[in-house]
């Protein structure tokens, strides 16, 4: 792990992580659209080529499909790729490769593919219905793949330096929204698992199931009251010992996602908590997620399509109240 004292913000940490894995193993390499001479997007690649150079730093055409195939070639011929999608809503033009060639090898041969697909996703910024879609749903239980969704400065840093380690390819969301809003400080670099959810804040009358950026509009929303918030930080594969613990003992639970509930995590998130912890619950399993419509472009129509404080506290006060 890095060194060095670290004092700056999320999309700040992926980078150091990038730069800390880089130096530390001269197999990773990152391609990805404008990720070397202009550095990301959104900056998250900032330095690496200059650093490490264009063998190791590739900019790609604008091609979903290549990048992600060129990065499994790599994994699978002893590297350890990092491939940058700029949005991930345009993840799903490489779905094939990253479910059905990525996720499968190890079944299909036996061979392993140590391949991260990164990039931002989520709503809060205008982007509109192409650029701040939350694409998890369309990968989750697939085999083979992981998914992970960091929350904060420090699980950006340490969830993507385990995910770079991982002998599995690991789809890595993270939040645009939180990239330059949070910001975090370290002398000694933070490690994390992959599968381990975080308890960011404990209760005993109610808990709040969620996970990347909405988890701080939880945390937020229910200020002053006695409910526990659980960060799943990982949503393939799920901590269920962490899950069912606070299920049963708080006895009523609210599965917050910033994605749709529709057929989304939220749905078999609610279905294993009511399987395996109905004996222990006072009340049904309720889920918030925002609006199910593509997300709106306009500020206050994208405010009322997401799950806002005043939503989540009105929720958790219905839960209290059964």
């Amino acid at each position: 792990m890095g060194t060095e004292p670290f004092n700056g913000t999320y999309v700040e940490a992926i980078g150091r992580a990038l730069h800390d894995a880089m130096a530390k193993d001269d197999r990773v390499c990152c391609l990805g659209e404008d990720i070397g001479a202009y550095g990301g997007a959104f900056r998250a690649t900032a330095g690496l080529l200059d650093r490490f150079g264009p063998d190791r730093v590739i900019d790609t055409p604008i091609a979903e499909q290549a990048i992600a195939g060129a990065a499994i070639g790599a994994a699978l011929m002893g590297q350890r790729a990092v491939a940058e999608f700029q949005f991930m809503d345009f993840a799903l033009l490489a779905a094939d490769l990253v479910v059905n060639f990525a996720g499968k090898a190890h079944w299909r041969w036996g061979a392993s593919v140590p391949v991260v697909f990164r990039g931002p996703a989520g709503a809060g910024n205008g982007g509109g219905p192409f650029h701040s879609q939350n694409p998890e749903g369309h990968f989750l239980g697939s085999p083979g793949l992981k998914v992970v969704v960091p929350g904060t400065v420090r699980d950006a840093y340490a969830l993507l330096r385990a995910a770079i380690a991982d002998p599995d390819p690991v789809l890595f969301l993270e939040h645009k929204r939180l990239y330059r809003r949070l910001k975090d400080q370290w002398d000694e670099a933070p490690t994390a698992r992959l599968g381990e959810a975080a308890l960011r804040r404990d209760g005993g009358a109610a808990c709040i199931i969620t996970y990347g950026a909405v988890q701080h509009t939880a945390l937020e929303a229910t200020a002053g009251l006695d409910v526990a918030v659980l960060d799943l930080r990982t949503l393939w594969p799920l901590d269920d010992e962490a899950i069912a613990a606070l299920a049963r003992r708080t006895h009523r639970v609210l599965v917050l996602t910033e994605a749709s509930p529709a057929y989304g995590p939220s749905a078999e998130l609610a279905a294993r908590i009511s399987e395996t912890c109905f004996p222990w619950l006072d009340a049904p399993v309720l889920r918030l997620g925002a609006a199910d419509t593509p997300t709106p472009a306009s500020p206050p129509l994208e405010a009322a399509f997401l799950p806002g404080p005043a939503r989540i506290k009105a929720e958790v006060e219905r839960l209290l109240a059964w």
